[in-house]
């Protein structure tokens, strides 16, 4: 059900000799754990400066776009949607040469991020991360690319452990509206005089990128077609147990469904929030989903309102709905 990112069949963007260098907090290097750390305080580097880089590298931040706008299409262009766009708008302006910052789901060579001969910035979503807070690290790589010089891609490497998320960074009143592409032409301003290897990268998103429609009627649901058959999945903002209680006691009544031939098959579960998927026939197009969804975001909200405990056939749907949940992060 999800979909596949695309193979750039690059190789993975490596740090740059200063972000090797550099440790959680981005003023020591990383050695080696039972070494001295090079603060000179005489402690072992794990028992210093090490605890910070580690806890760095494994703290996990279940919700990391949580306060932006756009959420649940922030977690959908990170884990659905092959190719799509989305401006940001940034709390302080933008910087003097930068005419534009873009949120793309994924750039050529899998870069982290771009600044682009006429100034404006690429930020790249679907890239792994070095710590467990991916705000964090976004925020770490946006503000490198807003002052990279033009032309040139930014390198990964370890975000400072108190550097600045997504929410410090982003207009907390800006919009959010992702534009959903057939393909990745939108990497280059022009595809056909690209470099030899952006065009090959390009050849090869484009050739395993899934089509994907956003619905208009709904937020953030997106239609994505497959060679056996279409589905919806429908990122929701709900919280989760609320939530499931909702799709279980609409699904017990034969309700969950977006129409003949369809079919609510489960859920996944993606940066704090639960996608809920429906199976369509191969024939189900964008289109045809969006009066029945717009139609089911009445029913579900008509759910979410009820307090009763579950009845016996509600809590047996719930398992089944729980039972074939996904974690994708």
């Amino acid at each position: 059900m999800a979909k596949k990112r695309p193979q750039t069949k690059a190789k993975r963007p490596q740090p740059t000799d200063g972000a090797r260098a550099a440790g959680a907090d981005g003023n020591f290097p990383v050695v080696g754990a039972r070494e001295p750390c090079p603060c000179g305080s005489g402690r072992r580097y794990k028992a210093c400066h090490g605890r910070a880089a580690a806890h760095a590298v494994t703290e996990l931040v279940q919700r990391p776009f949580e306060g932006v706008p756009g959420e649940c299409d922030w977690v959908a262009l990170r884990e659905l949607v092959p190719a799509a766009t989305a401006e940001l708008s940034l709390k302080d302006g933008l910087p003097d040469g930068v005419p534009s910052v873009t949120l793309a789901t994924v750039l050529p060579m899998a870069w982290p991020a771009l600044r682009r001969d006429d100034g404006s910035v690429l930020l790249g979503l679907q890239n792994d991360t070095s710590s467990g807070d991916i705000s964090r690290d976004l925020a770490d790589t946006l503000q490198r690319a807003l002052t990279a010089a033009p032309g040139t891609p930014v390198q990964a490497r370890r975000a400072p452990a108190e550097g600045p998320r997504l929410q410090d960074l982003l207009d907390p009143e800006g919009t959010f509206e992702p534009v959903v592409h057939s393909g990745f032409e939108f990497w280059v301003p022009d595809p056909e005089n690209a470099a030899p290897d952006v065009a090959a990268s390009l050849e090869r998103a484009n050739a395993a990128a899934i089509p994907t429609v956003k619905l208009s009627g709904v937020d953030s649901a997106y239609w994505c077609e497959t060679p056996e058959k279409n589905h919806l999945r429908w990122v929701m903002p709900h919280p989760e147990e609320r939530l499931l209680d909702a799709l279980a006691r609409l699904h017990a009544a034969g309700r969950s469904s977006l129409g003949e031939g369809t079919r609510l098959v489960g859920s996944f579960r993606a940066h704090g929030l639960i996608v809920p998927v429906w199976d369509l026939p191969s024939g189900v197009g964008a289109e045809d989903v969006e009066k029945p969804a717009a139609e089911f975001a009445e029913r579900l909200a008509a759910a979410l309102a009820t307090d009763a405990p579950l009845t016996g056939d509600e809590r047996r749907a719930r398992g089944g709905l729980t039972n074939r949940q996904v974690t994708l992060s």
